[in-house]
C-alpha cells in the first residue's frame, strides 16, 4: 500500500514496487486521471493495482480506504506512508488552518494509516511499513515550523513503533529525502534556489526514483534495519 501514490515520489515508489513484483494498493485525493493511468501501467505487467480515492486529513477516507484494500488482499505486508502536504510561512502570520492542515495531513495521517495496518501485520507476524519524512525534519529552512513539526513527528513515531512492533517481526523505517525535482518541490524553491544549491555536495536535485529505490531496499534488501531514518539529501543536512 501507497498513499499519495498518483503523482512525484509516490509514483515512483508504486512503479518500483511493481517492477519488484508487488501487488500494489495506492491512494489518491483529486487526481484521477493521473492515478487511474498509473493503475493501468502497473496493470499492464500483469499485476493486481487498486488505485482508490483517500485523504489521509479524514480519519474516515483512511478507514474506508483499508477496508477496500483489506477486502480485495486480505492482508499487507508493505506500507509506505508517503502522502503530504505542505504550506510553508512564517508562523508569526502563519493561518492556523496552515498549521493544523499540515499536522494533520502529515504527521496524524501517518498515525492513523499506520494504526489501521498493524492489526494486520500483527496476526500475520510479519510485515515492513516505510515512513516518508524529510531533511526538514532535522535541518528545516525558513517558514517550514509546520511541516518540520510534522515530520519530526513522523520520525519519532517511526522509533517508537519500530520498538512496539519488532516483537512480531514488523520493521518500521524512515526515508528523508531532500529536495527533489517534482512539482511540489519545485514550486517551493523559488527565490531560495542558489542558497540551496550551495549547501547540496551533490550538485542537483533527486529524482523520484532515487527515492522510490531508497523504499525498496528497505522493503525488500534491509531485514536488520528498523527504527531508523535513511537520508537520501545529496548532502545537505551536512554543516
Amino acid at each position: 500500500m501507497v498513499t499519495g501514490g498518483s503523482r512525484g515520489i509516490g509514483r515512483a515508489i508504486v512503479l518500483a514496487l511493481a517492477g519488484a513484483g508487488y501487488q500494489i494498493a495506492f491512494s489518491y485525493v483529486r487526481d484521477e486521471v493521473a492515478a487511474m493511468s498509473l493503475r493501468d501501467e502497473v496493470q499492464a505487467l500483469g499485476l493486481e493495482c487498486l488505485a482508490l480515492q483517500c485523504d489521509v486529513s479524514s480519519g474516515d477516507s483512511i478507514k474506508g480506504f483499508f477496508e477496500r484494500v483489506d477486502e480485495h488482499f486480505q492482508r499487507v505486508d508493505l506500507l509506505v506512508n508517503n502522502a503530504g502536504i505542505t504550506r510553508d510561512g512564517l508562523l508569526a502570520t502563519m493561518p492556523s488552518r496552515d498549521i493544523v492542515e499540515v499536522i494533520q495531513t502529515n504527521l496524524i495521517g501517518t498515525l492513523l494509516c499506520c494504526q489501521q495496518v498493524v492489526p494486520g501485520m500483527m496476526r500475520q507476524r510479519s510485515g515492513c511499513i516505510v515512513n516518508i519524512s524529510s531533511v526538514a525534519a532535522q535541518k528545516p529552512g525558513k517558514g517550514q515550523s509546520n511541516y518540520a513539526a510534522a515530520k519530526g513527528g513522523v520520525e519519532a513515531l517511526t522509533r517508537a513503533l519500530a520498538v512496539e512492533l519488532a516483537p512480531r517481526n514488523i520493521r518500521v523505517n524512515a526515508v528523508a529525502p531532500g529536495i527533489v525535482n517534482t512539482e511540489m518541490s519545485t514550486a517551493l524553491i523559488g527565490s531560495q534556489e542558489q542558497e540551496i544549491q550551495s549547501r547540496l555536495l551533490i550538485k542537483r536535485y533527486a529524482e523520484p526514483h532515487e527515492i522510490a529505490e531508497a523504499v525498496l531496499y528497505i522493503a525488500d534488501r534491509g531485514l536488520y534495519l528498523t527504527g531508523e531514518v535513511l537520508p537520501v539529501n545529496g548532502g545537505l543536512k551536512m554543516p
